[in-house]
Order: C-alpha cells, then sequence, then structure tokens
C-alpha cells in the first residue's frame, strides 16, 4: 500500500499542548476506524504553523475522505515515490 505525505495548514499547531494534541490524535484515529482498515495513520511532524502526516492508503482520495470527515485540512497529499536517508549513500 503506498504511502503519503499530506500537508495541513494549522496556524498555532506548535503552541497545542498534550492535551490538545491528544484529542486530536483521539478524534483522528476514530474517523479512521470508521473509515475501515484500507487506512493507517503513521506518524505526524508538529511545526509552527503546519502539520505533516504519514499515512498509508491504497489512494488519495481515502485520505481525503479522512480530512473531510475529520475536519483536518489536507492543503497537499503527496504519494511517496522513495525513501531515503544517510545509509542510502553507503549504498
Amino acid at each position: 500500500m503506498p504511502d503519503y505525505v499530506i500537508e495541513r495548514d494549522m496556524p498555532g499547531a506548535g503552541q497545542l499542548g498534550p492535551a490538545d494534541l491528544k484529542g486530536a490524535s483521539q478524534h483522528s484515529c476514530s474517523v479512521i476506524k470508521d473509515l475501515g482498515p484500507d487506512i493507517e495513520w503513521v506518524h505526524s511532524y508538529v511545526t509552527d504553523d503546519k502539520i505533516y502526516c504519514v499515512y498509508r492508503a491504497p489512494d488519495e482520495q481515502l485520505i481525503r475522505d479522512h480530512a473531510e470527515r475529520s475536519g483536518f485540512p489536507a492543503n497537499r497529499i503527496s504519494q511517496v515515490r522513495a525513501m531515503i536517508d544517510p545509509t542510502t549513500a553507503e549504498g
């Protein structure tokens, strides 16, 4: 199943406290559960004004469905074509 990076414009995201992040995570997981087993949230990175999420899904539409149902924006969705890290330089 392909991985996707979702860019969410969320001004002030970096100021969210642990309770806010927990609540948002619980809400997202609830929506994912309702959408079924074909979508998986891998992890997210919270920056000052954006949240970058990595999801697995069969297609972009299921990610858009999650965004619509959860109320979290999906301003940009990009399919991951390859993954590299420092060990890539060694190969």
